[in-house]
């Protein structure tokens, strides 16, 4: 019987500003979620925050996408809010969208990652989730993982990974996708995913079996609101071992703290910094942009787990390295290739500014 694997996130209140997530937030998602689980409509489920987002880790049988599913998270959301203002946490409510629930959270300001799949006899998870960047910041990882035999040993020298990965690439503008079979289309996929802002990596699917390897949060808060809301702060799923990349190969792109757009009121690129869950607190200049994992064994659905994985001193240099590029970065200040180019800057107070100094500029 197949298993649905999923994490769907909301920034709901921030404690304090952007910095963290209040505790009484995660009670409420903890009895909110264990009264599903007693009720039938979830087999296991992990609460837990990056920053400032609330986490929902959730497993059950009935598929990506549930109405139920998605309406109770969506009610725990709502929960978390009612309390955010009450204690009149920042931004409280910021990633809901909408006032009322219509299906399922897609479209409505949480992110969302789910997965189905049977159940193999020893079936490794690992849920990334960010905090402080965009929904493309999983690109280079994910390329990694599964296309990098530099990064992944496992492409060259395990025969159950050889033939290679097919990854599922969303333009997140124009609302279309397209698939490419690596390793012989990596230069065609590079073009487009090297491009983040607009291309993301939604899905990875292991090429001979058919089987979903990792799935990604692509939702563009801006695009859904039409205006700047706060970051998207993805999530991402990647299952491991087996005829999937294992454990550390998965982790090993994380040793390099790539920069991400984010940072400082979502416009500035920075350092994503690999931290334990104790550490996911961005407080200078509202950042740098972190990432945590909880890793899992399921065991019929239920989340043996989490392991805190880089709650690790072998990634002290990658945090050190992350910070020195974090200093680096800021000492440009308003100036770009700190600030985003101006393009991405679209949601912003730009268009203010330039429709301010309409009537003021000259033809040269």
């Amino acid at each position: 019987m197949k298993v649905t694997v999923g994490v769907i996130k909301a920034d709901i209140g921030g404690y304090v500003g952007h910095s963290s997530s209040h505790p009484r937030l995660l009670e409420k998602a903890n009895e909110n979620l264990e009264k599903a689980k007693k009720s039938g409509l979830l087999i296991d489920y992990h609460v837990t925050r990056c920053g400032d987002d609330l986490e929902l880790i959730m497993t059950h049988r009935h598929g990506p996408e549930n109405a139920r599913v998605h309406k109770m998270a969506w009610d725990t959301f709502v929960d978390g809010t009612k309390i955010a203002k009450e204690l009149k946490l920042h931004g409280a409510g910021q990633d809901m969208l909408s006032t009322a629930f219509s299906g399922n959270v897609k479209g409505m300001g949480p992110g969302v990652a789910e997965m189905e799949f049977e159940e193999r006899e020893a079936e490794t998870v690992l849920i990334f989730m960010a905090d402080k960047t965009s929904s493309g910041a999983w690109n280079l990882p994910l390329y990694k993982m599964f296309a990098d035999p530099f990064n992944t040993i496992g492409l060259v020298i395990a025969s159950n990974m050889h033939n290679g990965f097919t990854f599922e690439v969303h333009d997140v503008k124009e609302h279309k996708k397209v698939n490419f079979n690596c390793p012989e289309e990596i230069y065609d996929m590079l073009v487009l995913i090297g491009a983040p802002s607009r291309y993301a990596v939604k899905a990875v699917y292991h090429r001979d079996s058919g089987d979903i390897a990792a799935v990604s949060s692509t939702q563009k808060l801006s695009l859904m609101a039409g205006r700047y809301v706060g970051k998207d702060d993805p999530v991402c799923i990647v299952r491991s071992q087996g005829y999937f990349p294992a454990v550390g190969e998965i982790l090993e792109p994380f040793a390099f703290p790539q920069l991400v757009e984010g940072w400082m009121r979502g416009s500035h690129h920075g350092p994503l910094m690999p931290v334990a869950v104790c550490q996911s607190n961005p407080s200078r200049f509202d950042g740098p942009p972190r990432v945590t994992c909880a890793g899992f064994q399921l065991a019929e659905g239920m989340l043996v787990g989490p392991r805190d994985m880089f709650d690790d001193p072998a990634f002290d240099d990658a945090r050190s390295l992350a910070n020195k590029a974090g200093e680096y970065m800021r000492r440009h200040g308003p100036f770009e290739p700190h600030r985003l180019p101006l393009e991405e800057m679209e949601y912003t107070t730009m268009p203010m500014v330039m429709k301010k100094l309409a009537g003021r500029m000259q033809e040269l």
